[in-house]
């Protein structure tokens, strides 16, 4: 491959007056306190009709700001200081206020990362999709007959049902085919998706990435994805950029940019991803040392250079060129003929002793709620347990019961009569008001979302110092001492204990949720999805510390996570949950190499591959049941392809032993139970 040195505007990009969408040059910058602050700093690239193309690195670099900036959806401090934003011809930047909204309604749609927030709560699907009819100027019957086609188009389930349901009688994965429904009223030419996926889980990840690819195809739109996911990149898009610090380092066909990084800061995020299986045991995850500058840095050189294993004095005063490597490839580097020298970390095999008998045993543990007059069924009869210095992975769809088997354990919600919950074989009460102090600080839990979790008032030694002087009997010295110790362990630095969570990253906040719950010195941690909303190397950084802390500690996990790939990485062993039963449990290895249970098989099939191995997915035939109208016999079979009929639709499934400790719940022989599709898993799904 010839590699030459060029400039942006010398790279052959095709006519941008033909492109969908071209970015040109773009300089955006934010008002903070009367001071204009640079967030993109000249940001460049191209999507042609019928085109997918990625934006990753890590948050804070740019990405969601680039996709409102080619939309002009700006809050009222952002402005445009430079470049231009063309789609189909059109040049947005210099668009009226009228001529914006017609673009919007007639040619672009926008998709949010979190569907919840772009419904109105107070009024019905139905009416919400029509009005996006009723903009484009259809009456009122016309266009609620719109509305219902639209809900057909992208695969609802009882769409006439769904017209008359309100935002939150839809699951996440509903909403968010709605909220795609909309977009798609005016057949628009382009489609923005800012990490349509992150909060689902990977069955209904899959769904709606099938969905987006389908129509694709069907309307030869144009999209932009942005996703701190990889394997979701790799498996949608067709040409990839990676930006950092508001800036495009790297652009290259999907496949060339996965088999072959050529910038060192896209090597740092590949290296990150727990990849080809690898476990704990095997190493730590590579990590990006320091942070991404903040914003109106000066960044006169490389704006990559405080981090990079390859800098040399000539990247600290040098502007770098942009190097075209052919075929519409290129990045921005001084040494990208060095980049293969670039290693991941030597392979460490620490080591993690798992006690003999379990700290914590759930034996028959239900818990039952009641709604409306009615027994709603949440847990039915869970035995689990997990050992000293073991980490459970709990794994399944999102309303199979995994968070509320975590706060039936914690004692947030009282378990039904006939449940034992034990620790040490001794009971603990129900309701956490009426433990003993000892228990409540044996068990604590990291939170998924660490800014609903952490008061923004208080500093985070103030939040360390209530946990320790509650839960221990430390007091003055002796405790700031003790939150001290905590926050060195957690990596956070003496200046961040007197920062507020608001002033932190979102890595230093998940840090400081983190320190929370160690700083009462727990046997147990509940962590409930602690890495979904982090990039890569955030999350690399975060399973390397929770990894550490356990070997140092022997502290137990009950990790709970969408992301296969995660708890590969972490787990010593896996449960598998599905309408608040256990319907598969046993070793990490055990569970990737089968047989396993038909639903577990379905799970693993919906990973997306950074890798581009091509798998079959095995899809999920409708939506998780209610565990109000739970299906009789197993309840699975509803969506199962293996269902016996006579069998599995009338008589609740046996435990069969398949392995030593791995146990399943289902009617068919162990030489019958599938074999897993092959997982190379090398993404955050």
């Amino acid at each position: 491959m010839t590699a030459t040195a060029s400039s942006d505007a010398q790279l052959d990009r095709g006519d941008p007056m033909t492109a969908a969408l071209a970015v040109d040059d773009l300089r955006l910058a934010y008002t903070v306190r009367g001071t204009p602050r640079a967030v993109l700093r000249g940001v460049t690239f191209q999507v042609r009709p019928g085109e997918a193309f990625g934006l990753v690195g890590e948050s804070g670099c740019g990405k969601s700001t680039t996709a409102y900036a080619a939309l002009r959806y700006l809050p009222s401090n952002g402005e445009i200081t430079g470049g231009r934003v063309l789609a189909g011809g059109q040049n947005i930047t210099e668009m009226s206020t009228k001529q914006l909204q017609q673009f919007r309604a007639n040619h672009a749609a926008m998709v949010y990362q979190d569907p919840v927030q772009a419904m109105n709560p107070t009024l019905r699907i139905g009416r919400q999709v029509a009005e996006c009819f009723q903009i484009l100027g259809f009456d009122k019957g016309e266009a609620e007959d719109r509305a219902l086609a639209s809900l057909e188009r992208v695969k609802i389930a009882d769409p006439k049902s769904v017209m008359d349901r309100y935002p939150y009688q839809l699951s996440g994965g509903m909403l968010q085919r709605v909220v795609i429904a909309m977009g798609l009223a005016g057949d628009p030419q382009l489609l923005v998706l800012d990490e349509p996926t992150t909060g689902l889980d990977a069955t209904v990840e899959a769904e709606v990435l099938d969905l987006v690819r389908e129509l694709r195809e069907e309307t030869q739109a144009a999209v932009l994805l942005i996703a701190h996911n990889l394997g979701v990149i790799r498996t949608m898009c067709d040409r990839v950029g990676v930006m950092y610090a508001g800036k495009m380092v790297e652009e290259a066909s999907s496949d060339e940019l996965f088999e072959a990084p050529s910038h060192p800061y896209t090597i740092g995020l590949m290296n990150a991803i727990p990849r080809l299986g690898l476990r704990k045991t095997d190493r730590a995850l590579a990590t990006i040392p320091g942070n991404m500058p903040s914003i109106g840095t000066e960044l006169p050189t490389c704006v990559y250079v405080s981090r990079c294993p390859l800098a040399t004095d000539i990247c600290r005063t040098d502007k770098p060129p942009v190097v075209a490597l052919g075929d519409g490839r290129w990045t921005r580097c001084h040494h990208s003929d060095q980049v293969s020298s670039i290693e991941e970390p030597d392979a460490v095999v620490p080591d993690y002793k798992v006690g003999d008998s379990n700290i914590v045993e759930l034996e028959q543990v239900s818990k039952t709620f009641r709604q409306r007059g009615n027994d709603i069924p949440a847990l039915v009869s869970v035995d689990l347990g997990f050992a000293e210095g073991e980490t459970l992975g709990l794994v399944g769809e999102s309303g199979s019961g995994k968070s509320t088997l975590a706060k039936t354990m914690l004692g947030v919600y009282g378990a039904d009569d006939g449940s034992q919950i034990t620790l040490d074989g001794t009971p603990m009460k129900g309701k956490a008001t009426d433990r003993r102090d000892a228990s409540i600080r044996a068990i604590q839990m990291v939170f998924q979302n660490p800014d609903s979790a952490l008061n923004r008032a208080w500093t985070v030694r103030r939040i360390l110092l209530r946990t320790v002087t509650s839960l221990t009997p430390l007091k003055g010295a002796e405790a700031n001492d003790r939150v001290e110790e905590i926050a060195e362990a957690m990596r956070l630095s003496p200046h961040h204990l007197d920062m507020r969570p608001r002033q932190l990253s979102g890595g230093l906040k998940q840090r400081v949720a983190i320190a929370r719950a160690f700083a009462g010195d727990p046997r147990v941690v509940v962590c409930d999805e602690p890495t979904s909303a982090l990039d890569v190397s955030v999350q690399a950084a975060i399973l390397n510390l929770l990894a550490n802390v356990q070997h140092d500690e022997r502290t137990s996990y009950l990790f709970i996570t969408h992301d296969i790939g995660v708890v590969r990485y972490l787990a010593d062993r896996i449960a598998v949950m599905y309408v608040g039963r256990i319907m598969e449990k046993g070793f990490t290895e055990d569970i990737f190499n089968g047989p396993v249970h038909p639903y577990t098989e379905a799970l693993l099939s919906a990973v997306p591959n950074v890798d581009g191995t091509a798998s079959e997915r095995i899809p999920l035939a409708g939506d998780i049941p209610s565990p109000a109208d739970p299906p009789p016999g197993c309840v699975f079979h509803t969506r199962c392809r293996y269902s016996i009929p006579g069998t599995c639709d009338t008589i609740e499934p046996p435990d069969i032993l398949v392995g030593p400790r791995h146990e399943i719940t289902c009617h068919l022989p162990i030489d019958q139970l599938p074999k897993p599709v092959t997982v190379s898993i090398r993404a955050n799904p």
